[in-house]
């Protein structure tokens, strides 16, 4: 009866040990659950920017008012006419 009971005993320590600190384990598991969190924040934050930029490409789609604005704001453009004027600090 005290090698059964042994044998137990051995059992539960080999079955706690896996359970605790093999690959397929719980730390495993605490490691994925965050993984998943952070990649889903990272994820939230790409949805976010794409919305941004599908809502340029329909702006830049609809008019020419938003690509008139973009080429005097990033490029420096300016209309036929229109004179540029330089202020330097």
């Amino acid at each position: 009866m005290k090698w059964l009971t042994g044998l137990l005993i051995l059992l539960l320590v080999l079955l706690q040990y896996r359970l605790w600190f093999s690959n397929t384990g719980v730390v495993r598991l605490w490691q994925t659950q965050q993984q998943i969190t952070s990649q889903q924040r990272e994820n939230q934050g790409l949805y976010q920017r794409n919305r941004v930029l599908e809502a340029e490409v329909v702006e830049l789609q609809s008019g020419l008012d938003t690509i008139e604005e973009l080429a005097r704001s990033q490029l420096g453009m300016i209309k036929q006419g229109e004179q540029f004027f330089l202020i330097a600090d």
